[in-house]
């Protein structure tokens, strides 16, 4: 009897590790999971309860998340993630609830780990807060028959709202930003920042965005209501197929920075931020400092493509001393990396061909580090290499003159996917030109015309020679090999 008592306190033990361990991974997948625990609890709680309990639960209570959802202090749904409300008191344990106000509650320590952030499957990291309180403006106002109020300022407007005000009275240059990595991506724990934190980082950014979407989406009537876990499956998790975004639905977080474009004008979010700062009676130089910050967050969370950093796909250090680049450069040069053959379609595929490419480049090859400026998946994102400021080794004679774009696959007798050309010929294009790292007069070359090789391979260089910047002259070569 005692050999069988210590075996059912040993296995409840693991038991208990795993569902702990399950919990405090930072990541989508984990946070999803707690939300079923809710929802599979027969607690019979609507979406729209959890995500007021969660409010509730992390503490975000305040006078002007109240003036748009209202107070959670009166709500008796609100009280199934409370651990002395003794109706529940079986169904949660400590350690389950003090989860929920670590994922959710955002802050930066002062060795710059962003706390409140969890990791996506597609490599972006999101902050909870945001994200949550666009999904409960949206289902309030569909709850209530009315159009969502508060939404962007939730969401958003806020965030920007008070990175923007505390750059202006500071003078710091820091008012966007910056991104950060993971520890490890696959039980992620600790998020670090590659820069010092302004008040509107990269998360906070992505997670608001989200909200912003997908509250918009759920204050429409025309579809029932998800569980609040499958409406997150589904944007967060799905699957691509062989055609990358080109045949994916609608919302997935890979299409946030199309998707919120078309739903927020630059026009509305800086009428929206000066909104929320209206109490502070901004004078004139305040609101062109909004105006300009704005500007600046369409550059680059709209206009500029989305990039997975090196840290974040694993990259080594360099051998030897970087070359620094004297942009602005005249030339893009297009590549097809041929090996790896297939597309890549998720974030882990395209870490782990980034990684080869760099073991080659760098083992076999003897170069410094991977070549490319820029590498694009079909996943909807693309990937740093040598990234604006740094010779590569992309284009022999010709690296110094220009950046160097592979994209994952073969492409001699199929062409990437229509979204991935978008990704170069519009986004990464334009945001080098705003960015005045590409000369406003830009050329596109194939890899071909500027030394002996198949490189892009037919179909790709047959598409690419009919983009508006492709050129037909040869240039003069550099320097730098």
């Amino acid at each position: 009897m005692r050999t069988l008592t210590i075996w059912l306190l040993a296995l409840a033990w693991t038991s208990c590790l795993k569902v702990q361990s399950a919990v405090y991974l930072r990541d989508t997948a984990h946070f999803i999971q707690a939300i079923q625990q809710i929802e599979n609890s027969g607690l019979e709680v609507s979406p729209l309860s959890i995500v007021r309990s969660l409010r509730r639960a992390a503490g975000h209570d305040d006078a002007f998340t109240q003036t748009f959802l209202r107070t959670t202090q009166d709500d008796s749904d609100t009280h199934i993630l409370t651990a002395n409300h003794s109706q529940y008191v079986k169904a949660w344990s400590v350690e389950f609830l003090r989860f929920f106000d670590k994922a959710i509650h955002n802050f930066v320590t002062d060795s710059r780990e962003e706390r409140g952030v969890v990791l996506t499957p597609d490599g972006t990291t999101i902050a909870l807060a945001p994200l949550l309180q666009g999904i409960e403006a949206g289902l309030k106002a569909r709850s209530e028959g009315h159009p969502p109020q508060g939404l962007h300022s939730l969401t958003l407007a806020r965030t920007l709202g008070l990175s923007f005000l505390h750059a202006y009275n500071t003078s710091t240059v820091d008012r966007l930003g910056p991104d950060g990595c993971w520890d490890n991506v696959t039980a992620p724990m600790v998020f670090t920042l590659m820069g010092p934190p302004s008040l509107a980082t990269d998360a906070l950014i992505n997670g608001g965005m989200d909200g912003a979407i997908l509250g918009a989406h759920l204050s429409d009537d025309s579809e029932a209501v998800p569980k609040l876990s499958k409406l997150l499956e589904s944007y967060y998790h799905f699957q691509l197929g062989e055609a990358g975004l080109d045949e994916a639905p609608r919302l997935v977080s890979a299409m946030r920075r199309e998707n919120y474009r078309k739903l927020v004008p630059p026009s509305l979010l800086e009428e929206t931020v000066l909104e929320f700062l209206a109490d502070r009676k901004p004078l004139a130089h305040l609101r062109e400092a909004v105006k300009e910050g704005v500007l600046d967050f369409v550059l680059r969370y709209l206009d500029c493509p989305a990039m997975i950093p090196r840290c974040q796909w694993g990259a080594k250090i360099p051998k030897g001393i970087p070359v620094r680049l004297s942009p602005p450069l005249q030339f893009l040069y297009i590549h097809h990396t041929e090996i790896p053959s297939r597309p890549c379609l998720n974030f882990q595929q395209c870490s782990k061909n980034m990684r080869a490419m760099q073991r080659f480049h760098q083992e076999d090859r003897g170069w410094q580090d991977i070549g490319y400026s820029f590498v694009i998946g079909s996943d909807g994102y693309m990937y740093e290499g040598r990234g604006w400021g740094r010779v590569g080794s992309h284009t022999r004679n010709h690296n110094a003159l220009g950046y160097g774009v592979a994209f994952v696959g073969n492409y001699s007798a199929s062409l990437p996917t229509r979204h991935s050309l978008d990704l170069v010929r519009h986004r990464l294009a334009k945001c080098g030109v705003t960015s005045r790292f590409l000369q406003a007069n830009y050329t596109v070359w194939g890899h071909r015309q500027a030394t002996d090789t198949t490189c892009p391979g037919d179909a790709l260089y047959s598409q690419i020679s009919t983009w508006e910047h492709f050129g037909d002259t040869k240039s003069s070569t550099a320097t730098h090999n």
